[in-house]
C-alpha cells in the first residue's frame, strides 16, 4: 500500500493494540490534532498559494472532527484523555526534513514538508487498515475502515500538492527518498500502543 517498504505485522493489533484500548484511542486522538496542527503551519508558511490554504483549511476541520468523534469513543468507553504522548516515529521522520532560506529553498522546504505529511498519511492509513481487519472490537473495526478511506485522501492531497507546486523539484526523486528513510525509520516501530509506535 502506498509502495510503503514495511508493512505492518497484524500481530501488532492482536499482542499490542487489543491489550490497551485505552493507550491506543488516547494517541489516536492526539495524532489527529497534530495532523490539524500541521495542516495549520502549511497555512502559516505558505499564505500565497491559495489553493494550498484552502484545502488545508478544509484539511484542519477535517481532522478536529476525527479528533472529536475518538474523543467520544474514548467517553463512551469510560476512558479520559489524558496527556498528549510523544510521537517518536514523526519525529524521527522530522530529521528527514530538507530546510533552508531562499525562494529556492522556500519551495524544497514546503514540497518537504507536504512529502511528510503524506508519508505519516500513508503509514496512519495503512495502520488503520491492519486495525480494521485485526481488531476484534466491531465498533472500532468499522471506526477504522472508515478512517482509513479518509487517510488515503489526505495522502492523495499531500501528494498532489507536492507535485504541483514543486516547480524545479524532481518531486518523485524525493519521494522515492521519502519511501527509503521511513522504511528504515519503521523497523523500530510496532511495538506500542500508539498509532505508529
Amino acid at each position: 500500500m502506498f509502495k510503503l517498504q514495511l508493512p505492518t505485522d497484524p500481530h501488532w493489533v492482536k499482542n499490542v493494540v487489543e491489550s490497551n484500548i485505552e493507550e491506543i484511542l488516547t494517541d489516536h486522538a492526539y495524532c489527529e490534532q497534530k495532523a490539524a496542527t500541521n495542516a495549520i503551519t502549511l497555512i502559516i508558511q505558505n499564505p500565497n498559494i491559495s489553493e494550498l490554504v484552502q484545502e488545508m483549511a478544509e484539511l484542519v476541520k477535517e481532522e478536529m472532527d476525527h479528533f472529536k468523534r475518538v474523543h467520544e469513543i474514548i467517553i463512551k468507553r469510560g476512558y479520559t484523555l489524558g496527556l498528549e504522548r510523544k510521537d517518536n516515529y514523526v519525529n524521527e521522520l522530522i530529521k528527514f526534513l530538507k530546510r533552508g532560506g531562499g525562494e529556492a529553498k522556500r519551495t524544497e522546504s514546503m514540497v518537504d514538508r507536504l512529502l511528510l505529511a503524506a508519508m505519516i498519511e500513508a503509514r496512519s492509513c495503512e495502520r488503520f487498515k491492519v486495525l480494521s481487519e485485526y481488531v476484534e472490537d466491531k465498533e472500532l473495526s468499522e471506526f477504522y475502515h472508515e478512517l482509513m478511506i479518509s487517510e488515503a485522501t489526505h495522502y492523495t492531497l499531500f501528494i498532489g500538492l507536492a507535485r504541483k507546486y514543486g516547480t524545479g523539484i524532481d518531486v518523485e526523486k524525493r519521494w522515492q527518498e521519502w519511501l527509503a528513510y521511513e522504511g528504515d525509520v519503521i523497523k523500530n516501530y510496532g511495538k506500542a500502543e500508539t498509532i505508529h509506535g
